[in-house]
């Protein structure tokens, strides 16, 4: 593994923005400038975490970006471990993962940094995350920040299961999360690492949902700060899901619940995804998707296989955990919610999310 190092005397910085890259050499291009150019605040380095990629990436960052810090891994280690091996050697107070398909606007970090500072009960925030291709609509993953209901279908405020709404500033109020995307993710460095980081058994998909549980359960607070705007091109426009990205979706979701969920809910909420699973490869089959139908039931296969390897995990969350009650895991079923009821914006569903932390209201009642 090589890696660039900073000067002895350098000082830690403030914000690390690091962007994982396998093979992506004309999405940097295309992406990276606005990143450059706008991230210019004071105390923040911006670095690209390369995957092993042989496609000339690394030799046009060197040649277009030199600003731009490179840490070099010999393989593909994944987003996952990626972003871990890459967070091992950075030093700064806040570290932004960010995807290689975003494009950032003017001022996008000061809101963030600004919250974090004030909000020293915050582990992470997110951005309000526009799609970069109909640039007036919310993105698949992450939108206008995360929640999940009891069985594990993550969903956003501006985007249930696959309907995404346009953004006409419904959603512009900072509000507290459940999980915030991977794909512009703030958090503090410290958080990170004493969270053990993304899981890198993962690979891809659902790891920041996982991380973002981990934080959750233990106590502190993410949220989503809609006055950062980024727009990420991101994978949901593609008119059929690739068999290998459900595959993980399916199998990686079955992992997360199992090392997160009360022991009080693992076996209602594990029999009730088992129906829920093969009525989703049964849907797969009925629209000629056979290789996606024999995903889903291929990751219910790897799940069982690999829960046993996770039980330590599992056994640690459990016990760092607070045992309160997470107000973000909505307690109802989204897919009865959505199909049957047919509510299919976020401010359908009467959730009641208090944009105000426990902090922030024990400031107010000071004054």
């Amino acid at each position: 593994m090589e890696t660039t190092h900073k000067t002895p005397g350098h000082d830690m910085d403030k914000v690390a923005v690091i962007i994982l890259n396998w093979n992506g050499r004309e999405t940097l291009r295309t992406f990276l400038p606005s990143v450059v150019r706008h991230s210019q605040m004071k105390g923040t380095t911006l670095y690209v975490a390369d995957n092993g990629s042989t496609d000339g990436s690394v030799k046009l960052l060197q040649k277009e970006f030199p600003s731009v810090r490179l840490l070099l891994f010999k393989e593909n280690l994944g987003f996952a471990e990626g972003y871990n091996q890459a967070i091992q050697q950075v030093e700064a107070i806040y570290t932004v993962l960010l995807n290689s398909d975003v494009e950032v606007t003017e001022g996008w970090l000061s809101p963030l940094v600004n919250y974090m500072d004030t909000h020293p009960e915050a582990a992470a925030c997110q951005p309000k995350v526009l799609s970069w291709k109909q640039r007036k609509q919310f993105e698949y993953a992450g939108a206008a920040g995360g929640f999940i209901d009891r069985y594990g279908y993550p969903f956003c405020r501006g985007r249930l299961l696959n309907t995404i709404e346009e953004d006409n500033g419904q959603y512009d109020t900072p509000c507290s999360l459940f999980w915030a995307t991977g794909a512009a993710l703030c958090i503090r460095t410290a958080c990170y690492r004493q969270a053990g980081g993304l899981d890198g058994r993962f690979f891809a998909h659902m790891e920041e949902i996982d991380l973002c549980w981990r934080l959750r359960a233990r106590g502190y607070l993410l949220a989503c700060i809609p006055q950062s705007v980024v727009y990420h091109v991101g994978g949901a426009t593609l008119s059929k899901e690739n068999p290998q990205k459900t595959f993980l979706n399916f199998r990686n979701n079955l992992l997360m619940l199992y090392k997160n969920l009360p022991a009080a809910e693992l076996r209602s909420v594990m029999r009730a995804r088992s129906l829920f699973d093969r009525a989703a490869a049964a849907h797969y089959l009925l629209k000629g998707q056979s290789a996606n139908a024999k995903a889903v039931l291929r990751a219910r296969r790897a799940y069982r296989k690999l829960r046993p390897s996770f039980t330590a995990a599992r056994e640690e969350n459990l016990q760092k955990a607070t045992g309160q009650t997470i107000p973000e895991r909505i307690p109802f079923c989204l897919l009865w919610t959505y199909y049957f009821h047919g509510k299919h914006r976020f401010t359908q569903l009467d959730i009641l999310i208090d944009t105000k932390t426990e902090a922030e209201k024990e400031r107010q009642r000071q004054k």
